[in-house]
C-alpha cells in the first residue's frame, strides 16, 4: 500500500471523512454556547478524561480503538493515534491536553491522518470543549508530548491500518539501528542512517546491534545529555534484548586502544576523524514571520486584512487560523458547530501540506480557553473574568 506524508490526504477525501457518522450515543447535551449533539461524537470516547493519567486510541478502519495500558508508549510508523493526558487540579477539576500523533508512514489511501484530526475534535467536544489540541508528527514531537513517555518513544516499523505486519521481538531478526539523542530534560530520539556521515561531535548516538549497545558521546555533549541517553540505552536493552546484552560507552576522540571503541569503529569500516563542522538543523523558530489571520469558511480559507492583530477580529460564530510559521493555531469560536470545528482543523492540515512544512505544529484552542502564548500574539487581549489557560507551559511547543 502506498504511503504518504502525514496529513497529505486530498480535500475530496477530507470532505468524505466529515460525512461519516460514528453512531448513536447518549442524548444531546449542550457544550458551551453552541448545543452540540453527542450523537456526533465517537462512542469510543464515552467516559474519557475522568481520571488522572493517559488514554490512547489508535485509528483502525477509520475508527478510534482504545490501546491497552500495557501498550502505552508503543507507536508504529504506519499508524495514527489520539492521546489524551488528563491532569487532576487541586480544585477537583481536570485539565485535558489532547494530541494526535501521525506516523511517518501513515497512509493517504486509508485516511488515518484525516480521521485522527477529526476524531480529536470529537474527543474535545466529549470533554466539554476546554482542551488544547496538538498535532504531533513522528520525529518532530512537542516537548509536552514526549514528557508523557519515560524515557522516550522509539516508533517501530509497520502498522495495522497501513497494511504492514507487526512482529514480536522474539519473532523478528534483530536489525542494527543508529539513533541520535538530543535533550537534557526530555529526550528526542530519532533514527538516522547507519553510516559514519550521521555522526557528529555535538550529539549523542546509540548504536543498537544484536549483541551490544554502544553509546557514542560527542565531545561537545553535556553530562546531562549523556545521563539521559543512558536511560535510552537501558530502555533499548530491556525492550529489544530482554535485558540480555552488553553495553559500552565510546568517547568521541579518545581511542587509547579501547576494545569497545575499536569494535564500535569497526562497524563503520574503521576509525576516521569526524569533520570539525557538523550539520546543524534549523530550530524551526520564525523570528521574521508575520502572523497571518485566516477565516475558515466551509473548509476554505479567506485572508483577514488588519493593521493591528487584536482579539476584536475574532468572531465567536467563526473559526480562524493564525499562521505563525512554525505553529498554526486553530481558534474555534464558542458558537461554532462541530462540523465547522472539524473543517477548521482539516484546513490547517491542508495549509501545512500545500506549504510543504512538515516541521510546523498545529495547536487548536476553544474560545475562552486560549493559552498564554496564543494571547501574546495579539496586540491587546482583554482581561475578562473568564476561564483561560493560565499555565504558560500548555502553549509551548518544540521547534
Amino acid at each position: 500500500m502506498a504511503a504518504a506524508a502525514p496529513g497529505s490526504a486530498s480535500k475530496h477525501t477530507f470532505s468524505s471523512l466529515l460525512k461519516q457518522k460514528p453512531g448513536k450515543t447518549s442524548p444531546p447535551r449542550s457544550r458551551g454556547t453552541m448545543a452540540i449533539s453527542m450523537r456526533d461524537v465517537d462512542p469510543a470516547f464515552q467516559g474519557a478524561g475522568q481520571k488522572d493519567g493517559l488514554e490512547i486510541w489508535r485509528i483502525e478502519k477509520l475508527q478510534a480503538v482504545p490501546v491497552p495500558r500495557e501498550s502505552h508508549g508503543k507507536f508504529f510508523a504506519g499508524d495514527s493515534y489520539i492521546i489524551l493526558k488528563t491532569t487532576a487540579r487541586k480544585n477537583g477539576s481536570f485539565q485535558h491536553d489532547i494530541h494526535y500523533w501521525l506516523g511517518k508512514d501513515t497512509s493517504q489511501v486509508c485516511d488515518e491522518s484525516g480521521t485522527a484530526a477529526i476524531k480529536t475534535v470529537e474527543l474535545d467536544v466529549a470533554l466539554g470543549g476546554r482542551g488544547v489540541q496538538y498535532r504531533e508528527v513522528q520525529g518532530n514531537e512537542t516537548e509536552k508530548f514526549l514528557s508523557y513517555f519515560k524515557p522516550c518513544i522509539i516508533p517501530e516499523e509497520g502498522g495495522i491500518a497501513s497494511g504492514f505486519r507487526h512482529t514480536e521481538i522474539n519473532e523478528r531478526e534483530h536489525v542494527t539501528r543508529l539513533f541520535v539523542c538530543r535533550g537534557k530534560h526530555t529526550v528526542h530520539v530519532k533514527e538516522v542512517p547507519f553510516a559514519r556521515s550521521s555522526l557528529n561531535h555535538d550529539d549523542i548516538f546509540i548504536l543498537d546491534t544484536k549483541s551490544k549497545i554502544f553509546q557514542f558521546n560527542g565531545s561537545n555533549s553535556s553530562i546531562q545529555e549523556r545521563a539521559k541517553a543512558l536511560e535510552v540505552v537501558q530502555y533499548l536493552k530491556d525492550t529489544n534484548h530482554e535485558g540480555k546484552c552488553d553495553v559500552a560507552a565510546v568517547e568521541d576522540g579518545k581511542l587509547m586502544a579501547d576494545a569497545d571503541a575499536g569494535e564500535f569503529w569497526g562497524l563503520f569500516g574503521g576509525f576516521a576523524p569526524l569533520p570539525r563542522k557538523t550539520f546543524s538543523e534549523p530550530n524551526g523558530k520564525d523570528t521574521a514571520f508575520p502572523p497571518k489571520l485566516l477565516w475558515v469558511n466551509k473548509g476554505q480559507t479567506v485572508s483577514v486584512d488588519y493593521e493591528v492583530l487584536t482579539k476584536a477580529l475574532l468572531d465567536s460564530t467563526k473559526c480562524y487560523l493564525l499562521d505563525c510559521g512554525s505553529e498554526i493555531y486553530v481558534w474555534m469560536g464558542r458558537e461554532t458547530a462541530l462540523e465547522d470545528r472539524k473543517q477548521a482543523g482539516l484546513a490547517a492540515e491542508e495549509l501545512l501540506r500545500e506549504g510543504d512544512r512538515p516541521k510546523s505544529h498545529i495547536i487548536r484552542l476553544m474560545e475562552g480557553f486560549e493559552t498564554v502564548i496564543f494571547r501574546s500574539k495579539f496586540n491587546k487581549w482583554p482581561k475578562k473574568a473568564e476561564a483561560v489557560v493560565s499555565d504558560e507551559s500548555r502553549g509551548k511547543v518544540a521547534g
